[in-house]
């Protein structure tokens, strides 16, 4: 009936507009302004996301990091007990910035101030003590495991890079075995967080977020961010002397700003 009504209007419409034919490209029109909006909004939200997050547990070197990347320079780091935030341009080429924070490590700390900056990460950098990763291998993974399941940051999903530091120690452990380590043991937090909840602000119903595909084991590849690892060193093989060995990381944020 509603079809009926209209079809005199539509007829009318056709006459004014010279026939069918300028009315389908008049609909097609719309269509691809719809379309466009609609991109526009999605890329708006995405580049409204400027800030690149540092994790990672006390002590894994992220506040050097922070400290190298904005200056260069070495200085002399405590545990942060607060958040430090600093406009970073990663190509003199560019005139993109992005705006790094420096989170916590802290067991206390680090989930209370990862709640307040979640929703602006356009990237994050979850830094590891590879020297220390032998022993903090189920403490790292923990963590993981809670910012992946996080509902923000599984809609939003920001590109993620885990920056294996501490690489001019002899001792270090290789990128490629940090990611198998932390494959299995995110494979078994599935099992054994079935009764975590969905996210950190409690929005979740029902049991956690699916991490990875069901029925498989887990692997970084099947998160819906991209997730790379790089080995670097903010101290430098020198030391308080030397240059620090961040150029892996300076392109992935040249890639992500």
């Amino acid at each position: 009936a509603m079809a009926g009504g209209l079809e005199p209007h539509l007829a009318a419409l056709r006459r004014e507009l010279g026939g069918p034919a300028v009315l389908s490209v008049l609909v097609a029109l719309i269509a691809v302004a719809i379309t466009f909006l609609l991109w526009r909004f999605v890329q708006g939200r995405k580049s409204s996301r400027k800030a690149v997050l540092l994790l990672g547990l006390c002590d894994a070197g992220k506040t050097l990091l922070f400290a190298r990347l904005l200056s260069g320079r070495y200085r002399d780091t405590q545990t942060s007990i607060t958040d430090s935030s600093a406009v970073y341009r990663p190509s003199q080429d560019k005139s993109t910035n992005v705006t790094l924070i420096d989170l916590p490590g802290h067991e206390s700390l680090r989930l209370q101030f990862l709640e307040r900056f979640k929703a602006a990460a356009r990237a994050i950098v979850f830094v590891v003590d590879s020297v220390a990763f032998q022993r903090e291998v189920k403490d790292v993974a923990e963590f993981l495991y809670q910012v992946l399941v996080d509902s923000t940051v599984l809609r939003n999903a920001p590109a993620l890079l885990i920056a294996c530091n501490k690489q001019d120690v002899t001792m270090a452990k290789s990128a490629k075995l940090i990611q198998q380590q932390l494959e299995k043991e995110l494979n078994t937090l599935r099992v054994t967080r079935s009764a975590a909840p969905t996210s950190l602000d409690g929005s979740g119903t029902g049991g956690p977020a699916q991490l990875g595909k069901k029925g498989k084991d887990f692997d970084f590849s099947q998160l819906p961010m991209k997730v790379e690892f790089v080995e670097c060193s903010a101290r430098g093989s020198k030391g308080e002397e030397g240059e620090a060995d961040l150029e892996a990381l300076q392109k992935w944020l040249v890639k992500v700003a």
